[in-house]
């Protein structure tokens, strides 16, 4: 796996590409989500090698893409990607969201249409605003005083409870938050809910115009991803897939199971 880093006007970005499969192989572009960085697709970049080209990111302001200033857009995240893209000569990708992740592949999608082969949403949720109450929406921009009031030896563990079910997941997690300070941990985490409402708000189609499919973990109790996975499935006609006794990181607390997933329908696109 090679690092690289691709260098905007407010920072530099840090992104991890594996060729190993050859140039006739398929990409496949993993997106972390919010707080996370590119560890949390270790066992999926492990997996892949040799099966397919790989990539992953830390985004702006997380993980290796520091200091960043928490100015940026969701359609800024998928700018963004969209120049590293370009930058490897990647061409109709996989995009594999976790979370956040997801959030910013349909944002990629929207602004880029025809240009990926499919999307795998992990405890994810959609961007469109019909899927979303008014006080939902709201409630996001009031996130920070929240994570402000719990105190930081108290916040990292329930953090990494709230995320995954297993040991290994919960210790991924820890190590996240062990990385930030928590003044930088609550920025960033409340400056990706609001990007997170101002994406919702604008109202856009946010068509995806590939191949998708849904992969939310049983015990996800992050917020409302699971009835969320539920309606978009229904709305959408997306297949939607349980991942047994996972939490919000579900790729991370069964990897086996969601690396099967993404490997079926990978192999079910067309060339």
């Amino acid at each position: 796996m090679e690092r690289k880093q691709f260098v905007t006007p407010s920072g530099t970005v840090h992104y991890w590409v594996d060729f190993s499969a050859g140039s006739d192989a398929r990409w496949l572009v993993f997106l972390p989500g919010l707080t996370a960085d590119h560890t949390l697709f270790d066992a999926q970049m492990t997996h892949f090698s040799g099966k397919a080209r790989c990539l992953v990111w830390d985004a702006p302001a997380h993980g290796e893409s520091r200091p960043y200033p928490l100015d940026f857009s969701m359609d800024d995240y998928a700018r963004t990607l969209h120049d590293i893209l370009a930058q490897e000569h990647v061409e109709r990708p996989v995009l594999v969201g976790q979370s956040l992740g997801g959030y910013v592949s349909q944002a990629f999608l929207d602004l880029y249409p025809g240009q990926v082969a499919g999307f795998v949403s992990i405890d994810s949720a959609p961007l469109k605003r019909v899927y979303y109450p008014t006080w939902e929406v709201k409630a996001l921009r009031h996130t920070k005083g929240m994570y402000l009031a719990i105190p930081w030896p108290l916040l990292k563990p329930w953090g990494a409870w709230g995320a995954s079910t297993t040991a290994q997941g919960r210790n991924n997690m820890r190590s996240f938050m062990d990385s930030y300070t928590k003044g930088e941990y609550c920025d960033l985490a409340a400056h990706g809910y609001k990007m997170l409402a101002d994406a919702i708000e604008a109202e856009r189609p946010y068509k995806i115009d590939c191949p998708a499919l849904l992969l939310c973990g049983e015990k996800d109790h992050a917020g409302d991803v699971k009835p969320f996975n539920r309606k978009w499935a229904a709305g959408e006609g997306i297949p939607l897939v349980w991942v047994p006794g996972a939490g919000h990181n579900s790729n991370v607390d069964a990897p086996d199971f969601v690396n099967d997933q993404i490997e079926r329908f990978v192999a079910g696109l067309a060339r």
